[in-house]
Parts: structure tokens; sequence; C-alpha cells
């Protein structure tokens, strides 16, 4: 069988509903960081993708594509950052209960 651009596409598509799915689903903040993160690893998919099937330059798809790991992380550690300091003033990581937020 052989791997296609489409096979990767699906994949993507599968990546981004279940990003998406989680984002809307998931009542506590680590489960909306776990989907933004799938939302950032289906688009960095795309790029690998579309860059090893000739639609890009000689390696742009992946210099773009650790771009995009770059921010992933960065995102991740100050949204664990902001999380650690949401549990510390109410006691849980339930986004509802965050409805006063003073600055």
């Amino acid at each position: 069988m052989v791997l296609t651009l489409g096979h990767f596409l699906m994949v993507s598509v599968l990546l981004l509903a279940a990003g998406v799915i989680t984002m809307i689903v998931k009542r506590n903040a680590i489960g909306i960081l776990m989907g933004i993160e799938l939302i950032l690893n289906a688009g960095a998919l795309n790029l690998v993708a579309f860059n090893a099937f000739g639609f890009g330059g000689k390696i742009d798809g992946q210099i773009f594509a650790l771009f995009v790991i770059v921010i992933a992380a960065a995102e991740a550690a100050v949204a664990l950052a902001i999380i650690l300091n949401f549990y510390n003033n109410f006691a849980s990581i339930d986004v509802e209960k965050g409805t006063s937020l003073k600055g």
C-alpha cells in the first residue's frame, strides 16, 4: 500500500476533529490544553505532508513544522503556569469556576 497525500490529510483531519471535540467537551483546563496541542499537531502534519509531496521548497515544510512545535512548547509552558495560578486561586482547574478574573 502506497501512502498518498490523501492519507496524511485524513489523519490530519482526524487530529483536528479530535482536538476541537476535546476543547468543546472537556471542562478542565488540562483537557482544553490537550485539545489545542492536537490542533497544532494537525497543522504541523499538514505542513510536512504538503512539503513531502512536492508543494514546497526543499525543507520549508519541516522548518515551519519545527516552528509550530516550538510555539506549542512555549504555549504549553505559559498555559501550565496560568493553570497553576488558577488552581492556587480557586482550588480547582474547572474553567467554569473562574467567573471573576481580576488582574
